[in-house]
């Protein structure tokens, strides 16, 4: 069981140290200070909201002595007031327990998003363009910078692969829930027959990996150069600028053909390496982790299928939290607050059954 006085100790000593530090300000290197200026920030609202507790806290101590007043008005009207009090002090707990849980500190960084036609020949190409299309109309609603680093189309107007680099704020915490296969259920604008088929195309989300997240040696990378091309082969420039990088460790390769300098797309590549480096190290904390709690919503296995978009019933359902919406057209515009918010949801509250239960 939660012992909520012991964390709000822990709480208030660690706020207390970090904010005699800044006022000293001696011997701090900018880095440092930084940090301090981020981690003060971070627990400013919970020390807020527990000086707010703790003040009804009293308040509570206070009336219940009210009651015994021999003065029968001022008693019942002691009586009424305990009565609200105790139930802003559980609406207080509630709110102390949510900004409790602990966050993810991938939340706040930007994010690289992949997206890949699977099963369903060209018309899984053509739904991988409609989800790129929904995330970028995402990313607008959000003002978020929106970059492709790499895209390979098809002639119907559909995409194999497309990597983008998205930047703003909470980006990778509200993406990070749309890794895994999405699948869609509908009649491609090349069936005569009007049957319905089903198609998919696979979403990764990592967070965006600075370089003080992932060291990356330069023996660890083998580094080839080449000339980019085109559809159909044909060489697209006269240079050797596209470039593909090697991980040894672990095997992971990354292309980078589309400028046509081969310094912007090795720093292109090297950013893609990084990314996947750091969601490799997620994945096996997140593996270990996820066999002592289920505190995930989902596996995070980016083979698992998470989401069916059906055209003829103009619905979407996310399987992981047995949720369907029919509000299909607004989701393909970008309106996809709808399916991320439960999801976040759900994890919080597996995160904060997994806390009363330690």
């Amino acid at each position: 069981m939660i012992n909520l006085d012991q964390q709000f100790s822990n709480i208030l000593e660690k706020y207390n140290k970090i904010e005699n530090s800044l006022n000293s300000m001696d011997n701090i290197s900018s880095e440092r200070l930084i940090k301090l200026n981020r981690e003060y920030a971070e627990l400013k609202p919970i020390v807020d909201k527990i000086a707010e507790y703790k003040k009804e806290k009293n308040e509570i101590i206070n009336l219940t002595e009210l009651i015994k007043d021999s003065d029968q008005e001022i008693s019942k009207i002691a009586e009424i007031e305990l009565l609200e009090k105790k139930n802003l002090i559980k609406e207080l707990e509630s709110d102390l327990l949510k900004l409790l849980i602990p966050k993810d500190e991938n939340d706040k960084k930007n994010s690289i998003l992949e997206i890949r036609a699977g099963t369903g020949g060209d018309e899984a190409s053509l739904f991988a363009a409609d989800l790129f299309s929904m995330y970028q109309k995402y990313a607008d609603i959000n003002s978020w910078k929106f970059e492709i680093l790499s895209i390979s189309e098809t002639g119907l107007k559909g995409i194999k692969e497309v990597i983008c680099n998205i930047s703003g704020v909470n980006v990778f915490s509200k993406l990070k829930f749309e890794s895994g296969v999405h699948r869609v259920q509908r009649v491609p604008t090349t069936e005569s027959s009007g049957r319905v088929h089903t198609s998919a195309a696979t979403v990764a989300v990592l967070p965006e990996a600075e370089e003080i997240d992932i060291e990356v040696e330069e023996k660890d990378l083998r580094i080839d150069v080449f000339r980019s091309s085109g559809p159909g082969g044909q060489s697209v420039n006269t240079t050797d600028s596209a470039v593909r990088i090697t991980h040894l460790p672990t095997g992971i390769v990354v292309s980078q053909q589309d400028e046509k300098s081969q310094h912007k797309n090795k720093s292109k590549a090297m950013k893609i390496l990084r990314s996947r480096l750091l969601d490799n190290e997620i994945q096996q904390k997140n593996k270990e982790r996820s066999e002592q709690r289920k505190t995930q919503v989902g596996s995070g296995d980016r083979s698992e299928r998470i989401r069916t978009y059906n055209f003829p019933q103009g619905r979407v359902s996310d399987h992981r939290i047995n949720l369907t919406l029919y509000n299909l057209t607004e989701i393909l515009e970008g309106e996809i607050d709808d399916l991320i918010n439960p999801l976040i949801a759900e994890e919080e509250s597996k995160k904060l059954a997994d806390m009363k239960h330690e």
